[in-house]
């Protein structure tokens, strides 16, 4: 199995605006982090992207390779 199908993919702001749109999130100009905090709210999660210091315990999350990049 390839390492792409193991992880997800990085998703890019317009990916994440395009998921804003559709949890019906009206966000203006927003820095990557806040989107994806917002995101994490509208759907009742924890808002904990960039959090884990790269060692994240949510492996079901859709955020989690570009979270674990941050640290």
């Amino acid at each position: 199995m390839s390492a792409m199908t193991q992880k997800q993919k990085s998703m890019t702001v317009a990916d994440l605006k395009v998921k804003a749109q559709a949890l019906g999130l009206k966000l203006g100009k927003i820095k990557k982090t806040d989107l994806v905090h917002a995101i994490q709210n509208a759907e009742n999660n924890t808002p904990c992207f960039g959090t884990c210091n790269g060692q994240c315990q949510e492996t079901n999350c859709c955020f989690i390779t570009d979270c674990e990049k941050i640290k």
